[in-house]
C-alpha cells in the first residue's frame, strides 16, 4: 500500500515532536534523561509499574527468547567452572541474588554514597535532577531490597539494551544486544588470532585466513566470551518500565564530570549500569582481569583513558565495600596514582614508570571494548524507526499521541519481534512499504 507524501511528511513532523531528542555520539555517555517522552518522571524509588508487561511482550517474542537462549548456551562454553557457573545464574536464575546490594540498610546506602562524594565519583548536583535524587540512581529499586537475597526487579531477558531513543530500547532488547557482542567479541578475537597469531614452517608470522583455532597467541575466549554478558548485566535493574512503556532515568556516574584525570581536568561518567555490573562482579570474586576486561566496555583504558577504567573500577569498588587493591584490581603505582595492575606477566618490567608512560594492558580490554560498539548504527535505527512507526501506526488502529496505548501495544511488540534494525535495513531496501509488509506480519498473527 503506497502512502500519500502529504502523510508520510505529516507523521515525521509528528513524530519528531513526540519522540525525538539529542544524542550524545557515544552509547557510555548517553544523558541520564535523554529520551524520555514524560514530561513528568516518576519518583524512581519503586520497581517499574510497567516491568509486567515488558515481561509479557518479551517472553513471547521468538527474536528475543532465542537471543536468551544462545546467551545461555554461550555461557556453558565458559572454561572456568566458577565463571561459568556465575554467568548462567546471573542471567539465567529468575531468584539470583544481586550480593553486592545483600543485606544493605538505608544508612549503609547513605554511607556508601557519602564515600563517593568524598572520592569525586558522583556529580553532586544531579542530587536535585534525578528522580529520586543520587541515591536512587547509585542504588535503583530492587525486589526484596535489604533482604540477605535481593533480586532483580524483572528478569535479564525482559529489560531493554539502553534507554529510551537508544540502542535496543524496547523489552528484550538487552538480550539481542548481547547475543551480537558477544559474536562480536568472539569474531574480533578470532580475527586478531588469523592475522597475528599464525606462523610458517620456517617459525616466522603469515596470514593464514580461516585457521585460528591454530593459533599460536594467547586470547582466552573465556574473557572474550563472558565480559559482555556481565557488562550489562544490571540493565534489568538500571532500567525498569513505567506503566506508559518507557524507561526509567539512568544516572551517569563514575566521576563528578570537572576534574577526574587524578584531579586535572577529565570527565569520567558513565552509565550506572556499567558500575552496578563491576560492583557485582568484584562481590562475586571474579578475577582482576576479567574484571577489568568487563570495565574496559565503555572506553578502552588505552590512548589517555587509563583514568577512566580506573575510576569506574574505583567506583565500583565502594559500591562492593571492598579495598580494590588488597583485592588486586587496582595498584598504586611509583607516583602514588591508582592504576591497573599488571595482570599475567605484565609486571615483567615496569610498564607504568614515569620514564615509560604505559598502561598495564591486555589485549582483551581493547576487543572488548570493540565489541560494544554497535551503537554507532543501532542508536539511529531506534531513531529513525520511531519515526517509521509513529507515521504507520494509524494503519494498524493506533494513535502516536495516545503514548501509553502507541508504546505498550503498537512500538514495544513491534520492536521486540522484529528489532529496530532489521526494519531499519528493510526501510533502506524496500521503503516505507517494506516496513508496512513486515509489522503486517505481526497484525495478520494479532500480535499487535
Amino acid at each position: 500500500m503506497k502512502i500519500p507524501r502529504l502523510l508520510l511528511l505529516v507523521g515525521l513532523c509528528l513524530c519528531l515532536l513526540l519522540w525525538i531528542k539529542p544524542l550524545e555520539a557515544q552509547e557510555n555517555q548517553t544523558t541520564s534523561g535523554a529520551g524520555n517522552i514524560n514530561a513528568t518522571i516518576p519518583n524512581q524509588t519503586v520497581p517499574g509499574a510497567g516491568n509486567a508487561d515488558a515481561i509479557s511482550i518479551a517472553q513471547k517474542s521468538p527474536l528475543v527468547q532465542s537471543a536468551q537462549n544462545f546467551l545461555v548456551q554461550q555461557t556453558q562454553q565458559i572454561q572456568d567452572a566458577n565463571l561459568r557457573k556465575v554467568t548462567r545464574d546471573a542471567i539465567n536464575n529468575p531468584k539470583t541474588c544481586i550480593v553486592h546490594r545483600a543485606g544493605l540498610s538505608d544508612s549503609q546506602k547513605q554511607n556508601i554514597l557519602q564515600q563517593l562524594l568524598d572520592a569525586g565519583l558522583v556529580d553532586p548536583t544531579d542530587d536535585s535532577t534525578f528522580p529520586g535524587g543520587l541515591i536512587a540512581g547509585v542504588f535503583p529499586p530492587v525486589n526484596n531490597d535489604g533482604s540477605a537475597c535481593p533480586q532483580l526487579p524483572q528478569p535479564f531477558y525482559s529489560a531493554p539494551g539502553s534507554g529510551n531513543n537508544s540502542h535496543h530500547a524496547y523489552p528484550g532488547g538487552l538480550s539481542v544486544h548481547e547475543a551480537f557482542n558477544n559474536l562480536s567479541s568472539l569474531s574480533f578475537a578470532n580475527n586478531y588470532r588469523q592475522i597475528y597469531g599464525q606462523t610458517g614452517k620456517d617459525g616466522l608470522p603469515i596470514i593464514k585466513p580461516f585457521n585460528y583455532r591454530s593459533s599460536d597467541i594467547y586470547l582466552s575466549d573465556d574473557l572474550i566470551s563472558a565480559a559482555p554478558i556481565w557488562h550489562d548485566w544490571a540493565k534489568p535493574i538500571v532500567f525498569q518500565w513505567y506503566a506508559d512503556g518507557t524507561e526509567f532515568r539512568e544516572l551517569n556516574f563514575g566521576g563528578n564530570g570537572r576534574t577526574d584525570l587524578y584531579g586535572a581536568s577529565g570527565d569520567s561518567r558513565t552509565g550506572g549500569h556499567h558500575i552496578i555490573g563491576l560492583a557485582e562482579t568484584m562481590k562475586r570474586g571474579l578475577s582482576p582481569e576479567f574484571v577489568i576486561t568487563q570495565a574496559s566496555a565503555h572506553s578502552a583504558p588505552t590512548l589517555g583513558n587509563e583514568y577512566k577504567v580506573v575510576n569506574w573500577l574505583r567506583t565500583a569498588a565502594i559500591l562492593a565495600q571492598i579495598d580494590p587493591v588488597a583485592q588486586g584490581y587496582l595498584f598504586v603505582d611509583s607516583q602514588n596514582r591508582l592504576r591497573l595492575p599488571p595482570v599475567r606477566k605484565l609486571g615483567s618490567i615496569d610498564l607504568t614508570a614515569a620514564t615509560s608512560g604505559q598502561t598495564n594492558l591486555l589485549a582483551e580490554y581493547a576487543l572488548h571494548n570493540l565489541s560494544d560498539a554497535d551503537f554507532v548504527l543501532t542508536i539511529p535505527a531506534i531513531t529513525i524507526d520511531q519515526v517509521l512507526l509513529s507515521t504507520i501506526a494509524p494503519q494498524f488502529g493506533y494513535d502516536p499521541k495516545d503514548t501509553s496505548t502507541y508504546v505498550n501495544r503498537f512500538r514495544n511488540p513491534v520492536l521486540s519481534y522484529l528489532s529496530a534494525e532489521r526494519l531499519m535495513i528493510i526501510y533502506g531496501n524496500n521503503g516505507i512499504d517494506g516496513v508496512v509488509a513486515e509489522v503486517n506480519k505481526l497484525s495478520k498473527r494479532k500480535i499487535i
